[in-house]
């Protein structure tokens, strides 16, 4: 049986592909005139990254995210496939 942490990990598992896929998926179709839609979506996050200076060691911080109408049907499918399974 398995626990609620394996639970956990194996969802976001599933979310994550179902993101990335559904993502992948929705640049492709915007090159198909009647599969545009699939594309649409925002763009969020830091666009100009933070930097932090210690003079001897500089690191930098930034995360932008790109979601898409296949990527939340991608999220969607893949819910419902963790739900079967």
């Amino acid at each position: 049986m398995a626990t609620k942490e394996k639970n956990f990990w194996i969802f976001l598992i599933f979310m994550l592909s179902g993101l990335v896929l559904g993502g992948l998926l929705g640049e492709l179709a915007h090159r198909i005139n009647w599969l545009w839609w699939l594309s649409y979506g925002e763009e969020f996050g830091l666009a100009n990254p933070v930097t932090l200076d210690l003079s001897v060691l500089r690191i930098s911080f930034g995360c932008m995210f790109k979601i898409n109408i296949a990527s939340i049907i991608g999220m969607a499918i893949a819910i419902f496939v963790y739900r079967k399974v």
